[in-house]
């Protein structure tokens, strides 16, 4: 071989050989499963085998904000519910409870109680299908197992055919009360400005109290079943309470006068790393406290505590993030609501060593109590006097201007914005989701379960599963918070070399 021809040859090995490095030191997990959106994760190694960073990467973008601009007001509960088909209560009572707000018009007690019923029914089988469904094959058929197993199908196989047919049964029934009062289950047409559409017919009363009780039932179930697969566990509690797992934030929820979990309403609280309480603000103060961060490989915003500034991607005593969700939501409270569930509350913080509790994996624990908290709360309003009262709306009849609502969502703190001109027109509106508020804390997670659970390049699908472990306790719906301003997506072109070093960037829009 002449010289020429050497170099080449010599050169092209080079290449290949950069390649192949190139291909052993990045892996790419997408699509992310089981959850509400779309996703991917990029895991880079270092030059031995261990994880340099790994970045949770959003690509989808909805423009919710921009497009409400122009519509009534009153458009927006049903606007909204069709950000995602999984989470629409969530945003259809925030919207309404936005509306309250923008009419100055509080709606009467009865209304209030219906609209709660229906909301602690969707907490309730919302969380079912996490922990049957989404989450759940974690731990149920176990982090390792085939991937063909960590699914509903394995599940089942796992607990049993009657068990399946029970979750089954109950969620249908739920929901059935949701479909009652809202027309249909995804896009519910209950919520009007100052109060809802439709009250609870006696006659339906007692079929209702006994699908509550029967929701108190499968709640404990659940309950034991998560004690019998989950706790009693060694290896699981050890993954819960490991390192890789485990961060420390501040946490915010919705509490009432006593400092208990509310789902439906109350004010904002939020507790710091140590579990002290360092704000408590009615919604309407949100922009006082919340503030958001952009970082250019997602589309998701990065929430933050606003009084302490943007800290970056920190736990600790120094850190400005924090979180919400059923794990936020037990930390940020004093106690549950109901009884059943103040016991189970009690458990696991003894459990896990007292308030607050750090752990990831243990997001899947409160959402089993809250759960419990959801069905009991459901069988209260039921058996309240008012709640077949005829006195369901109240007419608005100030003028618009702005309107701020907030919800718990079930994967947490759900925030509507709207300002609008006399008319009721919107000229802005501003949405924090649930998932938006926890982008920093999983963003961290996917890096901190990357960097503890791969070494040395050893790599294999059970692993990776458990990476996905981290982001999935969340409940993460990254349709519902992705947002990009001031409305349009930049298409923005990148080449690198073989060194993965940017070469030239190329950006329309």
């Amino acid at each position: 071989m002449d010289t020429a021809a050497q170099q080449v040859w010599n050169q092209a090995q080079q290449q290949a050989s950069a390649a192949y490095m190139q291909a052993r030191r990045r892996v790419t997990i997408d699509p992310i499963t089981r959850l509400e959106g779309h996703g991917k994760i990029d895991i880079f190694l270092n030059d031995q085998g261990d994880v340099d960073r790994a970045y949770l990467q959003i690509p989808e973008m909805r423009g919710f904000e921009v497009f409400s601009i122009g519509r009534p007001a009153e458009d927006m509960p049903q606007i909204t519910s069709r950000i995602c088909g999984v989470c629409p209560t969530a945003h259809h009572m925030a919207a309404v409870k936005a509306l309250d707000d923008l009419y100055k018009v509080e709606p009467p007690s009865p209304a209030k109680k219906i609209r709660e019923l229906v909301y602690n029914a969707f907490m309730f089988e919302d969380h079912a299908l996490h922990v049957y469904i989404l989450g759940g094959p974690d731990f149920i058929v176990g982090p390792d197992a085939p991937k063909e197993l960590r699914n509903v199908i394995g599940v089942i196989q796992k607990v049993g055919v009657d068990t399946g047919k029970k979750v089954i049964a109950i969620r249908r029934r739920v929901r059935d009360l949701i479909s009652y009062f809202g027309g249909k289950v995804i896009h519910p047409v209950l919520g009007l400005p100052g109060g809802v559409s439709k009250g609870l017919e006696p006659a339906k009363l007692p079929e209702f109290k006994q699908l509550a009780q029967d929701a108190v039932e499968f709640a404990l179930f659940t309950r034991q079943v998560f004690k019998d697969i989950v706790l009693n566990n060694p290896e699981y509690m050890k993954l819960i309470t490991s390192d890789a797992y485990t961060h420390k934030t501040y946490y915010m929820g919705l509490v009432d006068g006593q400092n208990r979990v509310n789902f439906y309403d109350g004010q904002l609280r939020i507790v710091d790393p140590n579990g002290k309480e360092y704000a408590k603000f009615p919604v309407q103060k949100y922009r006082d406290y919340i503030a958001e961060h952009v970082e250019p490989w997602s589309y998701i915003k990065f929430c933050y505590l606003k009084p302490l500034g943007w800290q970056g991607f920190k736990e600790g005593p120094e850190t400005s993030v924090y979180a919400v969700a059923p794990l936020a939501r037990l930390n940020a409270a004093d106690s549950m609501a109901t009884p059943r569930a103040q016991e189970a509350y009690e458990e696991f913080f003894k459990t896990l060593g007292g308030k607050p509790v750090h752990h990831t994996l243990a997001t899947h624990w409160a959402r089993v109590i809250e759960i419990i908290q959801a069905a009991e709360r459901m069988a209260e309003l039921l058996n309240d006097p008012e709640i077949t009262s005829t006195d369901i709306r109240r007419i608005p009849t100030e003028k618009p201007s702005v309107g701020i609502g907030v919800v718990e969502a079930p994967r947490g703190t759900l925030i509507h914005h709207y300002e609008t001109d006399e008319n009721g027109i919107i000229k802005m509106a501003n949405l924090i989701v649930a998932t938006q508020n926890n982008a920093a804390r999983i963003g961290m997670s996917v890096d901190k379960a990357a960097r503890g659970l791969i070494k040395g390049g050893k790599v294999n699908d059970g692993l990776l599963n458990m990476v996905e472990m981290a982001f999935r306790a969340y409940d993460p719906c990254f349709g519902c918070a992705t947002h990009t301003l001031p409305g349009h997506t930049p298409l923005i072109v990148s080449i690198y070399d073989s060194n993965r070093q940017l070469v030239q960037q190329f950006k329309q829009g």
